[in-house]
């Protein structure tokens, strides 16, 4: 920037309300890893990769300059109308420092992080955004996530850094840390976070393993953490299949999330190595195949987003939730075998996913067990074929096939699998 004397100061100021208000901006420190050395080693090519990702970030360029080192390495400077942005690159890594700073609102400097990443190839972006000046708070952390909630309430996740974002081939996806630690969100949805996930893992899959008769063989569809494999096992289960569309999803929940597989544990699921086998594949077409061979599983779990407002939404999970892959679930289930799945909300304003899988199980099921978490805004319903009179007693005369649980016991269980007063007051949907 450039610097001028007091003599050339404006006679007049804005108020200072003004001055506030236009003192703000977002500073993005992020790193690009991944990127051939050939890409960092040609820094006319790291320019004009800069200039398309500032101008798809909506920056104003007024000036690049470059600068290349010897042997190797590059820095690259862009001056903006906005501010400021810089690359610092590390063939020898195959890696880069980026730093880009805007002011106002005008540019999205993670926008820019993210298009540069893809200009240059970049197989891992790291980012930290921290918020500067007095138009946010010093505690924002600079990037938030509006989570929709229902029509006309979303809900504001601070992200005090984001660890990595990116497009997988099913969805978009990221892993940040926020007050509940480290914390995976896909297509702007929360899915799990570091303080909460045994809370929500055991509420999908400890009432499923009580129900059923043996807990033998599990299998999961959805669910990408790789909590419920471990809970499974825990419980005594010999063999767990683990069906997952999203590759990049699984693996790199494996890589960022403290909880879930390690890196070392998918890559024994992957290779079909011990109990847990992983399986990348449409859980529609994997259960046709499995009931074609005559597969079957005692429990099976369904862990997926939350269904989509429309039914008709052409999501690639939607037909999941339906009353067909229910039944499809059913062919595949030993004597006396269970299936559960993620259902949705319980709360009043929210419901209409749970109301819509309450109906579906009653079609299928002769017993259902409702657990009804302590986070809110999670229901689950497991089914059974075959009558059960008692199916809360069953379940807590069973709890002992846990060594240790953290959210459930024998009054969770009963407090849990009452559905709220308003949706059992409500007529039935017809099923789809």
């Amino acid at each position: 920037m450039t610097t001028t004397s007091p003599t050339t100061h404006p006679t007049t100021t804005a108020p200072p309300s003004a001055d506030l208000a236009s003192f703000a901006g977002r500073h993005v420190l992020a790193e690009l890893r991944g990127v051939a050395p050939g890409v960092l080693g040609d820094e006319q090519r790291v320019v004009e990769a800069l200039r398309h990702a500032l101008h798809e970030g909506g920056a104003t360029v007024l000036d690049v300059v470059a600068h290349r080192f010897e042997p190797q390495g590059a820095t690259v400077v862009a001056l903006l109308a906005e501010s400021h942005a810089s690359v610092h690159a590390y063939p020898e890594a195959s890696a880069a420092f980026v730093d880009v700073f805007t002011c106002g609102v005008q540019a999205d400097p993670e926008l820019v992080v993210d298009a540069l990443g893809r200009e240059l190839g970049a197989t891992d972006v790291r980012a930290q955004v921290v918020a500067r000046g007095a138009g946010l708070a010093p505690a924002a952390g600079g990037r938030e996530v509006d989570e929709p909630l229902a029509p006309g309430m979303r809900r504001r996740w601070r992200l005090d850094e984001v660890v990595w974002r990116g497009r997988t081939e099913w969805q978009d996806m990221m892993v940040a840390r926020t007050a509940q630690g480290v914390s995976l969100f896909c297509d702007g949805e929360r899915q799990s976070t570091e303080a909460t996930q045994l809370v929500y893992h055991e509420a999908l899959a400890v009432p499923p393993m009580l129900l059923a008769d043996e807990l033998r063989s599990v299998l999961v569809v959805g669910s990408s953490e790789g909590v419920v494999s471990r809970l499974a096992l825990d419980a005594g289960a010999t063999r767990v299949d683990h069906v997952d569309i999203d590759v990049e999803c699984v693996r790199r929940c494996a890589e960022l999330l403290p909880y879930g597989y390690t890196p070392a544990e998918l890559a024994a699921a992957e290779a079909g190595e011990g109990p847990v086998r992983m399986h990348y594949a449409d859980g529609w077409r994997f259960l046709a195949d499995a009931a074609a061979r005559g597969d079957r599983w005692d429990v099976v779990i369904v862990d997926l987003p939350d269904e989509p407002v429309e039914v008709t939404d052409p999501a690639q999970h939607a037909r999941l939730y339906g009353t067909a892959f229910l039944r499809r679930c059913v062919e595949v289930l030993t004597p006396g075998g269970v299936v559960c799945s993620q259902a949705g909300c319980p709360t009043l304003w929210r419901n209409e996913t749970l109301r819509r899988m309450s109906s579906r199980f009653d079609d299928v099921f002769t017993t259902v067990l409702p657990y009804c978490s302590d986070e809110h805004e999670w229901a689950y319903l497991t089914g059974r074929v075959d009558p059960v009179d008692d199916p809360v007693a069953l379940a807590v005369s069973r709890l002992h096939r846990f060594p240790a649980l953290t959210s459930i016991d024998a009054e969770s269980l009963h407090r849990g699998a009452v559905l709220p007063c308003a949706l059992r007051a409500r007529e039935r949907l017809p099923v789809s």
